[in-house]
């Protein structure tokens, strides 16, 4: 026999479902405030939802009801379900980030900490593998705010990158440092790659995409120590000012055009910035405030 429908809440700062069904959500919300117990427990809830029906059929009436809030208080606290995505892209950057740190702790080997940070990529982001296909479609229209490169998403790419910064700065290998100021946004256009890679990765437990990760990790260290060797200064040379004219700097966005409406755009390139600051261009590390590092 089918449940009976919860009963749904009407106020905004509505507490998390009834005791006998506390899940990890409510028991986790125990030590937040009141309005953040409802964001946390509304996210959970649609999370489960897109897991156990898929994207598409899952609606914001259903994530409300589940929830037990009314549906006014599930567009209170997002507007959309694209925001509850833009609410999922930040909780697997935050469970990135920590698995990040635990495996990067200790690790000095380049090759082997581009690989433990995208293969921990790979596995918080596995119980949502079923329905990513469905998001990459939204995401994949570059006027989506799913999109990576969005204005909306500026948040949880910065996050990203900034892991790629960390994989850098603990690193015993030596590179140019005039690529410092890029190799963390050409390191988190690498997991873009092979984000796209597992969406359409059909293999048991997505071990195609756990095998690129190993593969690619030694020959993207290779090719960054190799820029160190003076021989390869010319191309190094070409790579900055071709990155300096198309990679803009704000919030550690890796490729896009001025965005609209956000009024936070410089609208200059890394390489315009680098002219505004009398053609110097930050030593590595000094992007994020950083003192320079090893290279």
């Amino acid at each position: 026999m089918e449940a009976a429908p919860k009963p749904v809440r009407e106020d905004a700062g509505a507490s998390p479902p009834e005791a006998g069904r506390p899940g990890r959500a409510a028991r986790s919300a125990k030590q937040q405030p009141r309005s953040e117990q409802t964001r946390t427990l509304i996210l959970e809830t649609a999370l489960r939802l897109f897991r156990e029906r898929g994207y598409d059929r899952t609606t914001m009436r259903a994530i409300a009801q589940e929830a037990g809030v009314s549906v006014g208080s599930a567009y209170y606290y997002y507007d959309s379900k694209e925001h509850l995505v833009q609410g999922f892209y930040d909780r697997i950057t935050e469970q990135h980030q920590a698995a990040a740190a635990r495996v990067l702790d200790g690790e000095g080997d380049l090759a082997a900490r581009i690989r433990a940070v995208l293969l921990a990529w790979l596995d918080v982001a596995e119980p949502y593998h079923e329905f990513a296909a469905q998001f990459f479609k939204n995401a994949a229209d570059p006027d989506s705010p799913l999109s990576p490169f969005s204005a909306e998403s500026e948040g949880p790419r910065s996050a990203a990158t900034d892991i790629h910064r960390r994989v850098l700065a603990g690193a015993d290998t030596r590179y140019d440092p005039e690529l410092g100021e890029y190799l963390p946004h050409l390191l988190w256009l690498q997991q873009m790659g092979l984000v796209l890679f597992w969406v359409h990765d059909r293999s048991e437990g997505s071990a195609r995409s756990r095998r690129l990760a190993e593969r690619v990790a030694p020959i993207t260290a290779r090719a960054i120590s190799l820029t160190r060797f003076r021989l390869l200064r010319p191309l190094v040379r070409e790579t900055c000012d071709l990155l300096g004219e198309l990679m803009p700097t704000a919030a550690g966005a890796a490729a896009r055009g001025p965005r609209r409406g956000t009024g936070r755009d410089t609208g200059r390139t890394a390489g315009e910035e680098a002219g505004a600051h009398g053609g110097r261009r930050p030593a590595r590390g000094t992007a994020a405030g950083e003192p320079p590092g090893r290279g």
